[in-house]
């Protein structure tokens, strides 16, 4: 029985990096593509401010300066594509952009980096709060996504438990490490006000 479990673990884990590898390639194809059109013909911009934040981006998204995606802040861009609900070249542009950010973010470096661009610009969680949160999920997952403990089936970065918990931000929470990192920012936000009150907690009983 074990070994059937295994074998069709091991399947799903082929069949869902064969998805994200093919979805990549897609995003990387189409961002390529838009470098190389004219300009008469797609436009790789969007209507928004010059130094567009998440906030603003929900404040005001059309205004009269132009910015490409790439110029926008991960929280924004995460926004802007999960707003959209047609295509446009600036669209296929974000999200190939962001594409590229959760694949880098299903490695440990990736997801510091996004984690650490996530708590400066959602919550002005700086440098000093970072290293606790750092401290944090390094000891709950080691920035695994696919982080799962055995006993208590806590799942994920910020081992939400239960782990169904991180659909609030998103359905794809198991495969997407951006969708962990905001869920566990905002667990954080909600119930311990900053990273290093979570870790303190976390000393004290061994969880957060």
């Amino acid at each position: 029985m074990a070994k059937r479990v295994n074998r069709a673990d091991q399947v799903r884990r082929r069949w869902e990096m064969a998805r994200m590898k093919r979805f990549v390639a897609v995003a990387a194809f189409t961002f390529l593509f838009l470098q190389v059109t004219d300009s008469s013909h797609a436009s790789v911009t969007i209507e928004l401010s010059a130094a567009v934040t998440i906030e603003e981006l929900a404040q005001n998204p059309w205004k009269d300066s132009w910015l490409r995606a790439a110029e926008m802040d991960l929280p924004a861009l995460m926004a802007f594509v999960d707003s959209k609900s047609g295509v446009r070249a600036a669209d296929l542009q974000a999200v190939s952009i962001l594409a590229t950010r959760i694949f880098q973010a299903r490695e440990p470096k990736g997801a510091r980096a996004a984690g650490r661009e996530l708590a400066k610009a959602k919550y002005g969680w700086g440098s000093y709060q970072f290293e606790c949160l750092n401290t944090l999920w390094t000891r709950e997952s080691h920035w695994n996504f696919r982080a799962r403990n055995p006993r208590t089936g806590a799942y994920g970065i910020p081992q939400a438990l239960p782990a169904m918990k991180m659909q609030i931000k998103g359905e794809d929470w198991r495969t997407n490490p951006l969708t962990q990192i905001a869920w566990g920012l905002h667990y954080i936000d909600v119930r311990y006000e900053t990273p290093c009150k979570a870790l303190k907690k976390f000393k004290r009983s061994r969880y957060y």
